[in-house]
């Protein structure tokens, strides 16, 4: 039960890191988070992602800029871009002779759908937890960065993206500093406001009420101006800010090129 505990603890207590010592991984924690990566969960074992590393100081920090101005984003020492890829099972048919296949069958080329590519999405952002949590085993730190999905026409060019992929996460991984390691962990929302039974179980107004309770217990508010609690502050801050709205933007974008 002991090792059971440690093993769940890397889970339990595992924080997002913005800030890193300035000590590079080595190539083999580098290689350890691949290789733990490349076993995570697939559909149907067909690996419908790609990673790019990124080491290119100059495109680091043009995704400092293209991803909402991340400073951390050009000091982490590993970046790892992690791609939703259909684009490499194109290519594969395409070399095994799908054509000869579809004219002998009378079939027409497949060309990907929505589906291909949430599944691909699927595939990528397990990927990209497996190696999180790989990560965190080896204490290095990592912090997701989900506005990759903005500038989906930059980001294509900056790292020539083929039609049939889309930029999911880039995360960031280094070691934590100590103000990192001692940072407070973030309170999480209670259970049974996640975990339903059989179905969908909508949240009275008196549980998030109380929600708000406990977790101003935990971590003193800092609302934005005009927000008198946690929603309205998200509501501001993130729902209806300028970057969500490229994000949007950019993700209809990338659906329309993948189904065009």
């Amino acid at each position: 039960m002991t090792n059971l505990s440690n093993n769940l603890d890397v889970l339990m207590n595992r924080k997002s890191v913005r800030a890193y010592e300035d000590k590079p991984l080595s190539q083999d924690v580098k290689e350890a988070i691949v290789n733990a990566t490349l076993r995570a969960p697939t559909a149907g074992n067909m690996m419908m992602y790609s990673i790019i590393e990124i080491t290119d100081e100059n495109l680091k920090n043009k995704l400092v800029k293209t991803c909402d101005n991340q400073p951390m984003i050009a000091k982490a020492p590993y970046l790892l871009l992690f791609l939703a890829d259909f684009q490499r099972w194109m290519d594969y048919l395409k070399a095994s002779n799908v054509d000869k296949f579809n004219q002998e069958n009378n079939l027409s080329m497949y060309h990907p759908k929505e589906g291909d590519l949430l599944l691909s999405i699927n595939d990528a952002l397990i990927a990209a937890q497996t190696a999180v949590i790989a990560a965190e085993m080896l204490e290095v730190g990592s912090c997701y960065i989900g506005d990759i999905m903005e500038n989906f026409e930059i980001h294509r060019e900056m790292f020539n993206l083929p039609k049939y992929t889309f930029p999911v996460t880039l995360i960031c991984f280094g070691y934590p500093t100590e103000q990192q390691k001692n940072r407070q962990q973030p309170p999480r929302y209670p259970k049974d406001m996640i975990l339903f039974e059989n179905q969908y179980r909508h949240i009275e107004k008196d549980e998030f009420d109380n929600m708000e309770i406990e977790r101003n217990k935990i971590s003193k508010p800092n609302f934005l101006p005009g927000c008198s609690n946690e929603a309205i502050h998200m509501y501001k801050r993130k729902i209806t800010s300028d970057f969500m709205k490229e994000m949007n933007r950019s993700v209809k974008a990338a659906l329309d090129s993948w189904t065009k």
